[in-house]
């Protein structure tokens, strides 16, 4: 029973672009840094086997097994259509990007402090790594911004972002994009700091 229902659920957000997690626990399945690579690479329309996700991870095929079961449990990940050669059967993303919705829950909360460290520990190594002679060095940049926002232009703006990387994804995978572009890592959090408002 809950297989199919793991099943339908993923067929549901396949149809859709963005796929939300907002459940604790399936946030707690995100927040190991093996999985967390993986999922990478597949949001970004790789489709890969259990083999090829433990090379990536740097596990053994039957613990990165483990690993994608408990993904595929939360609808995360799914399997793709049978391979060319019937052997081993792959996975994919079921939707094309994911996003993590903030959690009230202690536990959601530290799983998002996870992943959040995880993907800024690997930009900021990319940000620094990046060769001085490298011709794409003057569109790296990284930047931080304080802003006062009512909650409705807060709401606004995280939309406004949203909308921004939606625009200049243009469907472009690692499996299909066009000759003379090259990948680029955005991270952006809009994170409400300070005390709320006394008078909202």
């Amino acid at each position: 029973m809950l297989r199919r229902q793991v099943v339908r659920y993923a067929d549901l957000v396949a149809k859709k672009k963005r796929l939300v997690i907002t459940d604790p626990k399936a946030i707690r399945a995100l927040a190991h840094p093996a999985r967390q690579r993986v999922i990478d690479e597949l949001f970004n329309g790789k489709v890969l086997t259990a083999t090829e996700c433990a090379e990536l991870a740097g596990l053994t095929p039957s613990a990165m097994s483990y690993h994608l079961r408990a993904l595929e449990k939360w609808g995360i990940i799914q399997r793709a259509d049978e391979s060319a050669d019937g052997r081993e059967r792959p996975w994919q993303a079921p939707a094309a990007s994911l996003a993590i919705s903030s959690q009230s829950t202690g536990a959601g909360r530290l799983a998002s402090q996870a992943m959040i460290k995880t993907a800024m520990d690997a930009v900021l190594d990319q940000f620094v790594d990046m060769a001085p002679d490298d011709p794409w060095d003057g569109v790296s940049s990284m930047s931080r911004s304080r802003l006062w926002l009512t909650h409705e232009e807060a709401e606004q703006f995280n939309q406004d972002l949203i909308d921004l990387v939606d625009r200049y994804k243009k469907s472009r995978t690692a499996a299909s994009h066009p000759a003379g572009t090259r990948e680029v890592t955005s991270l952006i959090a809009v994170v409400p700091t300070g005390d709320p408002p006394k008078d909202s």
